[in-house]
C-alpha cells in the first residue's frame, strides 16, 4: 500500500528526512560494485536511445524529405519536425513523474517500450505528418525515461559515487547514442544502401537498444528508498539493500508527510533545477543549429562524419573523464559553474573570430569541439538530471524530476523555434552573444540557487534543503 494511503499509527513518530539519514547507510556506505555497473548500463541505455533518436533524424532528414517529395521545408514545418520529440518528452515526463509516485519499478520498461515501438514505426512513416506524430510519441518515451532512470539510479547508488553513476549512465550514454547513429549512417552509405531504405533503417534501428533492454529493466528490483518511504514495506526494503550488497543496520521508516507540505518545502530547489536544465538546453541545442552545418560544409564533410569526429575526439573522452574523476571529487556546482563560464569564453572567441574561422575550418572545428568539452560539465550535472533527483526527497522525487525534465525539454524546443529566427533578425554573431549571456546566467544561477550535493546522502541533502527553504520563506 502506498504511503499516501497509510493510516498513522498513534505510537509512530512522524519521521523527517534528518531522522532517516542513518536508515539507508547500508546503501550509502557500500562500495561501487557489480550491482551498480548493471544499474548504470540498464538505466543508461534509455538515454543512449534518446541520443541516437534525436541525432539520427538530423543525419537523414534530407533523405526523409526527398522520399516524401518535399524539396524545402517552411520554417514552421522544420520547427515542428525538430521539436515534436521534445514536446512529447514534456508530456511523457509529467505523466510518468506522477505515475512514478506509485512505484519506480512498476512502470519501468514502459518507457523504452514506447521508445522502441515509436522508433520502429518511424521506418514506415508514409508522409511528414505521420513522421511528426511518431516523433511526438517517441518523445513521450524519452521524457518518461528521463524521469524514471535517473531516479532509480540515484536511489540505488552510494553517496560517494552517485554523481559518477549518473554521469556515466546519462551524461556519457547520450553522446554514445549520437555516435552510434553517425556510425550506422556511414556504414549504410559505404554499403551503397538506397537512400529511401537508408533513412528507414537508421531511424528504425533506434528500436534495437530500447527493446533489447526491456527485459533487464523489468528484472531490476524496486528501490529500497521507495519501498521503505512510500510503500511502507520495510522488510522488502531490507531485502533489496542486502541484494545491492549492503548490511542493513536499522529498518527504514515510512514517510507519511502530506505531499503538498513536502513539495512546498522543496519547491525552491526543484524549480531552480528546472531553470538550470532549461538554460543548459537553450545553449546546447541552439549551438547545434549553427555549428555542425557551417563548419562541416567548410571542411567538406558530411554531417554524419562531422558528428562522429566531434563525439569521438571531444565529447565522449571529456564525459568519461569528468564522470569518473571530477563530478564527485570536485563537486556538482564547480563543474557546472566553470563549464558555463568556459562556454561563454569559447563563444566570445568564436563571435570575435567568426570571419577568420570561415577561412580556417579546421580551427573552427577545434573551437566547436572545445565548446562541446566546456558544456560537458553542465551536461553531466543539469543535463543528466542530477540536481533534479538529488534536491528532492523520496516522497516527491519523481514529480520533482518530471518538472526539471520538462524545463530542459522546453528549453530545447524554444531553441528550435526561436534561434533560427534570431539568426535571420539579428545575425549570427549577435545570436552567439545571446548564448554567451545565457552561459553567464547559467553560471550565476548555479552558484546562488542550489546547494552542493556531492558525497552526501540523499536524506542529508534534503533535510538541509527543507530547513533552508523554511528559513527563507
Amino acid at each position: 500500500m502506498l504511503a499516501c494511503h497509510v493510516r498513522q499509527d498513534p505510537e509512530r513518530i512522524r519521521a523527517t528526512e534528518a531522522e532517516l539519514a542513518t536508515d539507508f547507510a547500508a546503501i550509502d556506505e557500500q562500495k561501487f560494485h557489480g550491482f551498480h555497473w548493471r544499474a548504470v548500463l540498464t538505466t543508461g541505455l534509455g538515454v543512449f536511445c534518446d541520443g541516437y533518436d534525436l541525432s539520427s533524424l538530423g543525419l537523414v532528414s534530407p533523405l526523409v524529405l526527398a522520399s516524401f517529395g518535399i524539396h524545402n521545408l517552411t520554417t514552421v514545418q522544420n520547427s515542428f519536425l525538430s521539436a515534436s520529440a521534445l514536446f512529447g518528452a514534456v508530456i511523457g515526463a509529467l505523466a510518468f513523474g506522477a505515475l512514478g509516485q506509485k512505484g519506480r519499478k512498476r512502470f519501468y520498461g514502459y518507457d523504452v517500450l514506447i521508445l522502441g515501438l515509436a522508433a520502429l514505426a518511424q521506418a514506415f512513416a508514409p508522409n511528414l505528418v505521420w513522421m511528426v506524430f511518431l516523433r511526438l510519441i517517441l518523445g513521450v518515451g524519452t521524457g518518461a525515461d528521463y524521469v524514471l532512470s535517473p531516479v532509480i539510479m540515484a536511489e540505488h547508488s552510494n553517496r560517494a559515487d552517485r554523481g559518477r553513476a549518473l554521469g556515466l549512465g546519462f551524461g556519457t550514454m547520450w553522446p554514445a547514442g549520437a555516435l552510434a547513429a553517425a556510425l550506422f549512417k556511414l556504414i549504410l552509405q559505404w554499403l551503397h544502401v538506397p537512400d529511401d531504405l537508408q533513412w528507414r533503417l537508421v531511424l528504425g534501428a533506434g528500436a534495437i537498444p530500447a527493446l533489447g533492454v526491456l527485459y533487464f529493466r523489468r528484472q531490476m528490483p524496486e528501490t529500497a528508498r521507495f519501498l521503505a518511504r512510500l510503500g511502507d514495506e520495510q522488510a522488502e526494503a531490507a531485502r533489496v539493500m542486502r541484494q545491492a550488497g549492503g548490511q542493513v543496520v536499522a529498518p527504514p521508516t515510512a514517510d507519511i508527510r502530506p505531499f503538498r507540505e513536502v513539495f512546498a518545502a522543496h519547491a525552491r530547489w526543484i524549480f531552480s533545477a528546472a531553470l538550470l536544465w532549461m538554460i543548459y538546453d537553450l545553449v546546447v541545442y541552439s549551438a547545434i543549429l549553427f555549428g555542425p552545418s557551417l563548419i562541416a560544409r567548410g571542411l567538406g564533410m558530411q554531417g554524419a562524419t562531422f558528428n562522429l569526429l566531434i563525439e569521438l575526439v571531444f565529447v565522449i573522452p571529456a564525459s568519461l573523464g569528468m564522470s569518473w574523476f571530477l563530478i564527485d571529487r570536485v563537486g556538482r556546482k564547480p563543474l557546472q559553474v566553470w563549464g558555463f563560464a568556459a562556454s561563454a569564453v569559447v563563444l566570445v572567441v568564436f563571435a570575435l573570430l567568426r570571419a577568420k574561422l570561415t577561412g580556417a575550418p579546421m580551427i573552427a572545428f577545434v573551437a566547436y569541439g572545445l565548446f562541446n568539452v566546456t558544456q560537458t560539465g553542465p551536461g553531466l550535472v543539469s543535463g543528466a538530471g542530477v540536481f533534479g533527483v538529488e534536491l528532492a526527497p523520496t516522497r516527491i522525487r519523481t514529480v520533482a524530476q518530471s518538472i526539471t525534465v520538462a524545463g530542459g525539454r522546453l528549453g530545447a524546443a524554444i531553441s528550435g523555434f526561436a534561434f533560427p529566427l534570431l539568426f535571420r533578425v539579428i545575425g549570427e554573431v549577435s545570436t552567439v552573444l545571446v548564448l554567451v549571456a545565457l552561459s553567464v546566467l547559467g553560471a550565476v544561477c548555479t552558484q546562488f540557487l542550489v546547494p552542493e550535493t556531492s558525497a552526501r546522502s540523499l536524506e542529508d541533502i534534503n533535510s538541509e534543503g527543507a530547513a533552508a527553504a523554511s528559513a527563507g520563506g
